[in-house]
């Protein structure tokens, strides 16, 4: 049984089209009902558009296999609070669309999504907010983003300097919070009754914000360098924890089954 993370994984950060062995794995595990849940971080498309276009580019992903931070935002905040919402464009027109309230003045939360051009300002604004008791939310904890080959800080690493600057410290929507990977735990049983963190089997090119924390919950942890790193020797070194397997990308997990 797999969870399976999308960008950097699937799909190729840069193209959003699919990585070598991509399509070839997920057909492989609906021909032999093997139970999966493809969960992954975007908040820039609504739910239902963005896994429409993983279909369009031939990964043939059913609703039941797919969850996105979107789809359990209400969990966390309701409807009725104000929200400062930082991302992309796309991303607070996708909140706006969903019924969420932004608010610029007196805001209840600071939400968190990523972006390559934060600014200073944008920075300098949530500190305030967060001073004046808002609380911190970040859709994800994702350690880098990569946009145009370019690596920058990642979600995760906005919410710990914030929480260093304010002594505020901040829950997260998506990976790797618990509470995520609990829902996509409760979507897996639907597949197969009984299911526990010991069964499933995490693939991702996070190895910090998906792969060691799934590890720590019981779930084996693949490591793809598809994604955010071109090389294990970049990040493997510095940890502590290490992934339980590394492969260069889907199609060698697929081989390797």
């Amino acid at each position: 049984m797999f969870f399976i993370d999308v960008q950097g994984t699937l799909i190729d950060d840069a193209t959003k089209l699919p990585l070598r062995g991509a399509v070839e794995f997920i057909d492989h595990l609906n021909s032999l009902n093997i139970p999966y849940m493809v969960i992954t971080n975007s908040t820039k498309y609504p739910s239902r558009e963005f896994l429409a276009y993983l279909n369009t580019i031939g990964l043939t992903i059913s609703n039941s296999h797919y969850l996105d931070p979107l789809m359990v935002l209400e969990d966390y905040i309701g409807k009725d609070k104000r929200i400062a919402a930082y991302g992309s464009d796309e991303f607070l027109s996708v909140l706006v669309s969903m019924g969420y309230t932004l608010d610029f003045v007196t805001p209840d939360v600071v939400l968190i999504a990523i972006k390559e051009n934060f600014n200073a300002d944008e920075y300098a604004q949530m500190i305030e907010f967060l001073l004046g008791g808002a609380k911190l939310i970040g859709m994800h904890e994702t350690s880098l983003y990569v946009k145009n080959s370019k690596r920058y800080p990642g979600v995760g690493a906005i919410l710990k300097m914030l929480e260093c600057a304010t002594s505020v410290s901040y829950s997260v929507v998506g990976k790797p919070s618990s509470a995520f990977f609990e829902s996509a735990l409760a979507l897996l049983s639907h597949q197969q009754e009984g299911v526990t963190f010991n069964d499933v089997t995490i693939i991702s090119d996070d190895v910090t914000g998906d792969v060691i924390p799934a590890q720590a919950l019981g779930m084996r942890g693949i490591f793809v360098l598809s994604g955010k790193y071109r090389h294990a020797a970049e990040i493997l070194p510095q940890l502590v924890v290490q992934p339980d397997a590394v492969y260069p990308d889907m199609q060698a997990v697929l081989e390797g089954l």
